[in-house]
């Protein structure tokens, strides 16, 4: 289960950080591309969170009882 939640977390940091930037971009870029930037930014800043809200797929437990 662990390496579920790293995978998680791989796609989750890039996404949240490279949304962050094109949101910014957005904001103190010109004109031009600016509704490209918030959607580019909006979409990777979605995925990252929606990756981590995702159900893992089994019901096993993360630790294991062998009484």
């Amino acid at each position: 289960m662990s390496l579920n939640r790293t995978a998680k977390g791989i796609v989750l940091v890039p996404c949240l950080l490279l949304g962050a930037a094109f949101i910014s971009a957005g904001v103190w870029g010109g004109e031009t591309n600016q509704t490209v930037a918030y959607s580019l930014g909006g979409a990777l800043t979605l995925g990252g969170i929606l990756a981590q809200l995702l159900p893992d797929g089994s019901n096993k437990p993360d630790v294991e009882d062998n009484n």
